[in-house]
Parts: structure tokens; C-alpha cells; sequence
């Protein structure tokens, strides 16, 4: 691995996060396509973007604002998971696993913050 993101594990964390939301919104109906699922996906992927672009040849505070997008992209995750749940477009169970995924990324993301201070 070349990159200092690479080696963070709430950078990995932040990917499985979106692969599994990629995975998920190929089963909403295609009236949710330029609504919600785009709106989720974008959120999941900017998590992981956020931290690499933030990471890389940047002061601690400028990493720790990049850092602070992804926390917010996360917390847009989850919002998103609860107008999906509401509109019935997920199972009880799909909403739990991403929203602990969203819970422990939100954790590793706050820890790394406080550690840059």
C-alpha cells in the first residue's frame, strides 16, 4: 500500500460501507433512482473519498476538516437509511447492519479527530 489512507482501517471500513450500500440499492425500484439511491450512494462514497483526499500531504487541520466531511457524509448515510426504511425499501435487518456500520465508522472517526489534536 502506497498511500497513507490505505492504512487506515476507518478508510477500509468507509469501502465496505459503500460496497455494501451499492449492493443494497440494487433492489430499490427505479422511481428511487435519481432520488434516494443516487442520494445514499453519494453519500457512502464520499465517506471513503473524504478520508483518502484528506489524508494525503495535508496538515492536520486540513485533514481533520476532510475528516469532518466524512463524519457528515456518514450521518447522511444514515438519514437516508431511514427514509429507505420508512418507504419500505429495506428489511429491519439490512437497516441494522448499516447503520452499526455507520455507528463504528462515526467512532473511528471522531477517535482520529480527537487524535489529531
Amino acid at each position: 500500500m502506497s498511500f497513507k489512507f490505505e492504512k487506515l482501517i476507518v478508510w477500509q471500513k468507509a469501502v465496505d460501507l459503500s460496497a455494501d450500500v451499492s449492493e443494497l440499492v440494487k433492489t430499490f425500484p427505479k422511481d428511487e433512482l435519481f432520488v434516494l439511491t443516487s442520494q445514499i450512494k453519494r453519500a457512502a462514497d464520499s465517506v471513503s473519498l473524504n478520508i483518502a483526499e484528506g489524508s494525503t500531504g495535508q496538515s492536520n487541520p486540513e485533514f481533520n476538516k476532510f475528516l469532518g466531511y466524512a463524519l457528515r457524509s456518514d450521518i447522511e448515510v444514515v438519514g437516508c437509511l431511514y427514509l429507505a426504511k420508512r418507504r419500505h425499501l429495506i428489511s429491519d435487518d439490512d437497516f441494522t447492519k448499516l447503520y452499526q456500520q455507520c455507528e463504528e465508522i462515526l467512532a473511528m472517526l471522531n477517535g482520529l479527530r480527537n487524535s489529531l489534536k
